[in-house]
């Protein structure tokens, strides 16, 4: 047990997953999603989703000055360790959850035999979507409680991009969900393949677009605009159209359509938001993911050019994605034990030796605290085959791989615990041995 420390008085809205939309969610305030049976009361989800969220709101300077400190609660909920979670293949699969997640969340929120609660975020690859609406999303599947301070997914950190690009071109995902994480992010002036291809229908001869399409697109005289960068954050949904105009612009001059470089580096920077070559869906078999479209971008470039195109990735297994999670964790437990440093051990749980396991080991070369790798057999993993890169630890799903990482833990208390009292009984022998004189005396009588 522990004491959380003066803080904030916070007032959380909570909003029905039935009913919560992501434009109430970007709202500044604090907020946590639940779904509609708990709504009368919190449930066991609530105190770390929303600690989680209100960290998450400090980490984004949208905190208010701080003021007269309320009397702290008492808090359940152990700093030593969290865990991070990918989402697909790990916790859902084909847009259902896997079974065995159900009961994983139940342990993290304090059923089980040591009555302990344990942080948990979300760090995921998926994009096209904002933190918000996959919290929302997440909390339909899973029903619990959860908040956008949660999620980290593989384009967040490119709102530190916004102050450096004006006008940039943002490709993949579903309608303008793109578009308007883009703007969510800050991002001034955003456009999107659609809007070129309003503009000049011969840019895709095998790509029309549908009405729905059209009227979305903005009108734009694309032979005066500059496009400063390209942002890929989802996965394509026309793999031939994306690229015929992400390709037009690599060999533009200075990002304007039409145009051609007589030495073809002149064109935007091209930024995806992660890069995996496959991932799990519905399908017995993995499907390609952006990763693909990223060699199949950079080997068409050379083909053309005969140059190699340098992009660059974000999400897992980018090390600025676990730095992100680092602070996030760490602001945390700040606000809610008062140590400022992040927790002592972080379980990563994942379906992806090449991102999820790859990125957790890279970063615990050199991370301050501990980043265990756990990979789970419910995802892109295939039974019977030796990952490129190994985890810690290797768990049938995910509710095995909670059950391992808290475990370890109790054994590591258990074991500092008889060491500390070893220790203090080693010090009191110390104290009752008799000095020489004493010795001596006992000795003559």
């Amino acid at each position: 047990m522990s004491v959380l420390p003066p803080s904030r008085p916070r007032t959380f809205r909570r909003l029905s997953s039935k009913d919560a939309t992501a434009a109430q969610l970007n709202a500044r305030s604090p907020t946590v999603v639940v779904p509609p049976q708990h709504l009368m009361a919190p449930s066991d989800a609530h105190e770390v989703a929303a600690a989680m969220e209100l960290a998450r709101h400090e980490l984004e300077a949208y905190s208010d000055p701080l003021s007269t400190p309320s009397t702290p609660p008492k808090s359940n909920t152990t700093d030593k360790y969290a865990f991070a979670f990918d989402i697909d293949g790990v916790l859902i699969r084909g847009g259902r959850p896997i079974p065995e997640a159900i009961e994983a969340m139940k342990v993290l929120n304090g059923q089980n035999v040591y009555g302990v609660k344990i942080p948990y975020i979300f760090v995921t690859n998926g994009g096209g979507k904002t933190e918000q609406e996959r919290c929302i999303q997440l909390s339909k599947q899973m029903e619990i409680e959860v908040s956008p301070g949660q999620f980290i997914c593989g384009h967040t950190p490119m709102r530190e991009m916004a102050a450096k690009y004006g006008t940039v071109l943002v490709v993949g995902g579903e309608g303008e969900k793109c578009r308007q994480v883009a703007e969510g992010y800050g991002f001034k002036d955003v456009v999107t393949p659609g809007d070129i291809i309003k503009d000049n229908p011969d840019t895709t001869p095998f790509r029309k677009l549908t009405k729905e399409e059209y009227d979305s697109s903005r009108a734009r005289d694309f032979s005066k605009t500059e496009i400063e960068a390209i942002f890929v954050f989802a996965d394509s949904r026309d793999w031939a159209g994306d690229q015929q105009i992400i390709l037009d612009l690599l060999l533009s001059k200075r990002g304007v359509l039409g145009t051609r470089s007589e030495t073809f580096d002149d064109g935007p920077p091209v930024f995806f938001s992660h890069n995996d070559v496959v991932w799990s869906a519905s399908h017995d078999l993995t499907r390609l993911g952006m990763g693909a479209l990223r060699l199949s971008l950079e080997a068409m470039y050379k083909a053309v050019t005969g140059k190699e195109l340098n992009t660059t990735a974000y999400g897992k297994p980018q090390i600025g994605t676990f730095q992100f999670a680092t602070r996030l964790l760490q602001q945390w437990r700040k606000d809610t034990h008062g140590i400022d440093a992040p927790p002592e051990t972080v379980y990563f749980v994942g379906d992806t030796p090449e991102s999820d396991i790859r990125g957790t080991n890279d970063f615990n070369k050199t991370s301050e605290n501990t980043w265990y790798s756990i990979l789970v057999r419910t995802g892109v993993y295939e039974q019977g085959t030796k990952p490129k890169f190994e985890p810690k630890f290797t768990a049938d799903h995910v509710l095995e791989a909670v059950l391992h990482g808290v475990e370890r833990e109790q054994r590591k208390e258990l074991r500092q615990t008889l060491e500390a009292t070893q220790t203090a009984l080693d010090e009191i022998a110390i104290e009752d041995e008799p000095t020489a004189g004493e010795k001596k005396a006992q000795k003559s009588t």
